[in-house]
């Protein structure tokens, strides 16, 4: 009798498997990367009535556009911003991007219903997309929030900022229910922050 084959065949089984989950990637989020510009009257920030407004290509109706306006309407208020449907004395546009990077760093879209970038200085920022964590890569979801504000009719912006972070896959923060509150709270550290300048935030 021929006993030992089925433990073989058992043991054979356990090595695959723990190939298999020996090769998955950890999950990884970037610390956000956070550049803001001030404009020449930073004294009219912070006060008054905002009115939030997606940028042109975004679909106001989405459920994932809702989660990011939601995050930066909180960021507003903590700041002393009264927001408001419509009329308001100063305009908080909000863009959003997201896309998928593969192991072979190529993109292709989040099919999340939103889109377009707004600003005036290019499209992100130096997103270290090169992750190499060892095992079999993940899929990677870049992420960029940007708001802009100014007056009502102006031409100006009083403020500009862009929040960029990455997650894999497997990561919590691939959902944006956990990435939009964490881009926006980095977005607004230290409001307004030092024009120019390109922080980290954890």
């Amino acid at each position: 009798m021929r006993k030992p084959a089925p433990l073989l065949s058992t043991l054979a089984l356990a090595a695959a498997a723990a190939l298999m989950g020996g090769c998955t990637t950890p999950a990884y989020v970037s610390p956000v990367e956070v550049t803001r510009f001030v404009g020449d009257e930073p004294a009219f920030l912070a006060q008054g009535t905002v009115q939030i407004t997606p940028a042109s290509g975004i679909d106001p109706g989405s459920i994932e556009y809702g989660l990011y306006e939601d995050a930066v309407r909180l960021q507003l208020e903590d700041l002393g911003y009264r927001v408001v449907m419509v009329n308001g004395a100063q305009v908080a546009q909000v863009s959003l991007d997201q896309y998928v990077v593969d192991e072979g760093h190529r993109r292709g879209p989040v099919d999340v219903g939103v889109g377009g970038s707004t600003g005036t200085y290019g499209s992100g920022v130096g997103l270290g997309v090169g992750i190499n964590l060892g095992g079999q890569p993940a899929e990677r979801v870049v992420r960029e929030l940007a708001v802009t504000i100014r007056e009502r009719g102006g031409a100006q912006n009083l403020w500009e900022g862009r929040a960029s972070m990455i997650a894999t896959t497997n990561s919590d923060y691939a959902a944006d229910a956990a990435a939009a509150p964490r881009m926006a709270d980095a977005l607004f550290a230290g409001f307004p922050g030092n024009s120019g300048e390109t922080i980290e935030v954890e």
